[in-house]
């Protein structure tokens, strides 16, 4: 039952109530994982401190809402906190509370990649863009991390079935920036440039996104150096992957997916050819300075593909790659935090290691 239906339920005196009405509003609540009541289990040996944070064994469990122990936020406050003491614990006093920031893809920090920083770029925050020379084209955002329906990541590459569905992860493209780049059609070949290195893919025209920002799903480029690998053929490109320079690495489509015998009988039904373009190898390392994470959304410049380039065309220089992560590290705090804590123990993890992990033993 979902929330419209709660709300179209009529009570027992023939009208309808809103979603704030008691017997609605308690099947909502469950829905509400921060109101949850502690267990009799949970709240054994447990105290209650002045501001209702309920602990256990020194560690918040929960909180006292409304006299009643609920789990609350996972904060240590266990409540939705506006200053984070944590941010000044760990020395960013300067994002104690919420406001906006100015990520590495902000417009400021697009005009200043092509020499015009302007009054909102703050270095600080975020390492100014050095374009490869042979990078060309308008600077873009480009967004590589969204997802087709049908896929999981590259793990999908085994699903026969999902891959017939979606085998080609071309460029997005407002109409208003193919105009731009001079009447950029929906399967032209465009050359997208990173700050390390390339990649060549077919372009797709749509107004499925705003002007100024490019999409590219990250399903999909599967390759593979040795043809008659038996790994994910249906999936995956035959490649030729040089060192065309010490650090710098150009890979070439050979082959695209084709038919082939195996004990499958779909195998030799496979219409397609294409597999995609793995853009991602050509993303540089991008440690954010305040929690560590990955950043994945690009700053590329986008021109059309030259006389020289093909589809699949992938070009990485892992020298400017290891120059990038090094401005962006220089722009974290150093370390360690409270207690000699490596990062804040509250937040949570996949897969946690023991608490041991997180402290940082003086030498």
């Amino acid at each position: 039952m979902d929330l419209r239906e709660l709300r179209a339920r009529p009570a027992r005196d023939g009208k309808k109530r809103g979603a704030d009405s008691a017997p609605v509003h308690a099947q909502i609540r469950g829905l509400r994982l921060n109101e949850k009541p502690l267990s009799a289990a949970e709240l054994e040996e447990s105290q209650v401190g002045p501001n209702g944070v309920i602990t256990k064994n020194g560690k918040p469990v929960g909180v006292m809402v409304e006299d009643e122990p609920v789990v609350g936020y996972n904060t240590p406050s266990r409540k939705l906190e506006l200053f984070s003491k944590t941010m000044a614990d760990w020395k960013w006093p300067e994002f104690t509370l919420p406001e906006y920031y100015r990520s590495h893809i902000h417009r400021s920090a697009q005009s200043a990649s092509t020499g015009d920083p302007g009054e909102e770029f703050d270095p600080q925050y975020t390492p100014l863009v050095r374009w490869p020379n042979d990078a060309h084209g308008a600077v873009y955002t480009l967004l590589p991390i969204f997802r087709l329906p049908n896929l999981i990541h590259t793990r999908s590459g085994n699903a026969k079935h999902l891959y017939e569905i979606s085998h080609k992860n071309p460029l997005w493209l407002n109409p208003v920036d193919a105009k731009a780049m001079g009447n950029v059609r929906t399967g032209d070949l465009m050359k997208v440039h990173t700050e390390i290195g390339f990649f060549v893919l077919h372009a797709w025209v749509t107004e499925g996104l705003a002007p100024g920002v490019v999409a590219c799903s990250h399903h999909l480029g599967r390759w593979r150096v040795n043809k008659d690998e038996q790994v994910e053929r249906m999936s995956s490109a035959w490649v030729d992957l040089k060192e065309v320079g010490k650090g710098q690495w150009k890979m070439r489509q050979l082959e695209g997916v084709k038919p082939y015998e195996s004990t499958d009988p779909d195998t030799q039904r496979i219409w397609w050819s294409d597999s995609g373009v793995h853009q991602d190898i050509t993303f540089p390392v991008h440690p954010d300075p305040v929690s560590g994470m990955h950043c994945w959304h690009q700053m590329v410049r986008v021109e059309r593909a030259g006389a020289e380039d093909r589809y699949g065309d992938i070009f990485v220089d892992t020298n400017l790659s290891f120059a990038v992560y090094q401005r962006w590290k220089a722009l974290t705090r150093p370390g360690p935090g409270p207690n000699n804590l490596r990062r804040p123990l509250w937040i949570p993890r996949v897969v946690r290691p023991e608490e041991s992990a997180y402290y940082v033993t003086p030498k």
